[in-house]
């Protein structure tokens, strides 16, 4: 999911390869400037303000906002006493946030110490996702994670022949599946119900959110559990795929064009830490100032 996320030319997954003489180092950070007025919300109040932010894309985490700390709010960040320390930053000084109706502990953080090639990130602080009520870019509430300036998703009409079975019983046979191409992901192909025996789907308790695609509910199928997916209201940059239903291909039998598919490396989602998590609560709560 963009540049160091999934498969990214920066993941220590990278599907890809830089050609050079020389391999790269195992970990590469990468900074650059946001351009983009960002807001944080906590405790009913704005606790930042910036249009200097800067963007960590760390490999195997989602990217992360930095902020220059003469745009943070003086009387909300409380020292802890607590220190890690960042295998590639060094030393790292914790922070409550607090404001008159509401704190947050070990829910800010900077680096102290940082070496002389990332010092681009001095003097900053970055707020712990999870924690705060809400981010925003200008007037628009952002949610997930930082948005990636590299995740780009793609979606494309085929009449390629698709045919889902659970052992015997066709679920669903198509010749017009849509096939959505994502940053660091494989290939994901979803059918209209139409085309579908709706019959064989169980929706079962539980969603999940992609900050790029919106809610996701699930589906077993027989006795495969989770087997498929639907966005009954995907954002509109993917609307395309709203009501579409896509299968995993390890659960049930995924067939295209006559060739079994198989889940692909960079098929599946890890969520890296609390701040970083990924939440469907966080698409309900209001989007308002």
């Amino acid at each position: 999911m963009g540049l160091a996320w999934q498969q990214g030319p920066l993941a220590t997954r990278a599907v890809g390869h830089f050609l050079v003489e020389q391999p790269l180092p195992e970990r590469m950070l990468f900074a650059e400037p946001l351009r983009r007025r960002m807001r944080v919300r906590f405790g009913g109040e704005w606790v930042a303000d910036s249009e200097d932010v800067v963007l960590l894309h760390e490999p195997g985490r989602y990217p992360v906002a930095y902020f220059p700390l003469a745009d943070v709010r003086e009387d909300v960040l409380v020292a802890e006493n607590r220190t890690t320390t960042h295998r590639d930053l060094g030393p790292t000084e914790w922070y409550a946030v607090w404001t008159a109706d509401k704190h947050a502990p070990r829910a800010a953080w900077r680096y102290t110490g940082l070496p002389g090639h990332a010092d681009v990130l001095g003097d900053r602080v970055a707020f712990a996702w999870r924690a705060m009520d809400a981010f925003y870019e200008e007037e628009e509430r952002i949610v997930g994670h930082a948005a990636d300036p590299y995740h780009r998703i793609d979606i494309r009409q085929t009449a390629r022949h698709l045919v889902v079975r659970d052992g015997d019983r066709v679920v669903a046979e198509t010749r017009r599946p849509v096939v959505l191409y994502e940053s660091g992901f494989a290939p994901r192909w979803y059918v209209p119900r139409e085309d579908i025996d709706l019959s064989a789907l169980t929706p079962v308790e539980g969603e999940t959110f992609c900050p790029y695609k919106g809610l996701a509910g699930y589906f077993d199928i027989g006795s495969g559990k989770r087997a498929a997916w639907s966005y009954p209201e995907a954002w509109p940059e993917v609307e395309r795929v709203s009501g579409f239903v896509s299968f995993e291909p390890d659960v049930v039998d995924v067939t295209l064009d006559g060739r079994k598919l198989a889940l692909e490396p960079g098929q599946s989602v890890t969520p890296h830490g609390i701040d970083r998590g990924l939440d469907p609560d966080e698409l309900l709560a209001p989007k308002g100032n």
